[in-house]
């Protein structure tokens, strides 16, 4: 879950001491044991032979916290860049064809405008490079100061108005999106913000076919009553959401909107300088990124079971936003609160299988099913989750409604 930060892409990465590998953030926080191993620079020199425009390697700079994959800031010498950001990826959970879709999206949105990170293409064109067990991808530093490196995922934002910035800032992604029609890639890729089983009109039913295309899912999930987790915490929200399906428009969003996928301006009210990491990015629609971004900086999860956890300023910040660029129509308002207890279903069962399949961890396994599966569900049905569910619909009509 703390994998959902994203601060790999400063042009002024954090000091490390020479040689040294930090921890990485984990299911509690940060923990000394990787997952991955670190790069290299023998690794990264071979990586980069690839791309006949970049410099020899002179060293690491800087290597990323984060978990799911290994990066890293690396130092060039010569002409050209000085920096590139390394990212490295098993190739369980990317292919090149994975990530070269990825890739095509963030070219779709920097054409229309959209300041996103700049990937580079090797002498033959791919944006991707497989070696071994691994998949790379190459990145230019993006504008911007980084100012959530330091923040765990599920906080807020630092101040309203950078939850104001943020929101006009993914409806201005969401309305550069239209027209990137490549298909959805969560039916057999991992770790993405999905909403494959969750839109189908029976949510057991396609949950149990998106399952079986998961590696490694159906095997993780053989001893848990993982059917009747699905029909006791999740069909009565789905059941909410099921009517007003038919009002979906498709689009590809973000996927993991929030603080620390922003770089910002020096002037910070001047907004966004950067948009980075689209790793969880998929087809799904405008509504439910938009409730993605309000799950990842609204509720405070990591504070359960405490009392006061939903930053009512920040969601009525973004909404604000994200309403002055975008705003919303009726039946989009709808499937926005149908879709807050579910947009997480997806990516929390696929961490199932990242965890107890790849990584061989049946504890973050545990605690990606049970804490997050499932007590994130159930924290809607509680008091503090009901009254943000009824506290939604009447903040997004203080904006009048798009017409359809």
């Amino acid at each position: 879950m703390t994998g959902l930060l994203a601060r790999l892409f400063s042009g002024q990465p954090p000091k490390q001491s020479p040689g040294t590998v930090p921890g990485q953030f984990g299911v509690h926080g940060v923990q000394d044991k990787r997952d991955w191993p670190p790069l290299t620079e023998a690794e990264v020199a071979s990586v980069l032979s690839h791309y006949a425009s970049l410099s020899p390697v002179t060293s690491i700079l800087w290597h990323s916290m984060r978990p799911f994959s290994a990066a890293g800031i690396v130092l060039l010498k010569g002409d050209g860049p000085t920096t590139v950001v390394v990212k490295r990826h098993h190739t369980q959970l990317r292919s090149v064809a994975a990530l070269e879709v990825e890739h095509a999206f963030m070219q779709h949105l920097r054409e229309r405008g959209l300041p996103v990170s700049t990937v580079l293409s090797t002498g033959s064109g791919a944006t991707a490079v497989t070696q071994g067990i691994w998949t790379y991808e190459v990145f230019l530093p993006s504008e911007g100061e980084d100012l959530y490196r330091d923040t765990m995922s599920w906080q807020p934002y630092q101040s309203t108005d950078h939850a104001r910035i943020a929101g006009a800032e993914l409806a201005r992604l969401h309305k550069a999106a239209e027209g990137f029609d490549a298909p959805a890639r969560g039916e057999t890729c991992p770790l993405v913000s999905s909403m494959v089983a969750v839109g189908q009109a029976e949510l057991l039913p396609a949950l149990r076919a998106w399952v079986a295309r998961q590696p490694g899912l159906t095997q993780q999930l053989a001893g848990r009553p993982w059917e009747q987790d699905v029909q006791t915490v999740l069909e009565p929200f789905h059941a909410k959401l099921r009517p007003l399906l038919a009002d979906i428009t498709p689009c590809w969003g973000h996927g993991d909107w929030h603080g620390s996928n922003l770089l910002w301006a020096a002037d910070e009210k001047a907004g966004v300088a950067s948009v980075l990491d689209f790793g969880m990015a998929d087809r799904t629609c405008a509504v439910f990124d938009l409730a993605v971004a309000l799950e990842r900086s609204g509720v405070k999860w990591l504070e359960l079971p405490s009392p006061g956890v939903v930053v009512y300023p920040q969601m009525q910040a973004l909404l604000a936003g994200y309403q002055s660029v975008r705003p919303l129509t009726e039946a989009e308002r709808a499937l926005l609160v149908a879709f807050m207890p579910l947009v997480h279903v997806e990516f929390a069962l696929s961490e199932v299988a990242y965890f107890g399949a790849l990584l061989k961890d049946a504890a973050s396994a545990e605690v990606a099913y049970t804490e997050y599966l499932l007590d994130h569900a159930r924290w809607f049905a509680s008091k503090q989750g009901r009254a943000l569910l009824r506290w939604l619909p009447k903040e997004l009509a203080r904006v009048p409604a798009a017409r359809p």
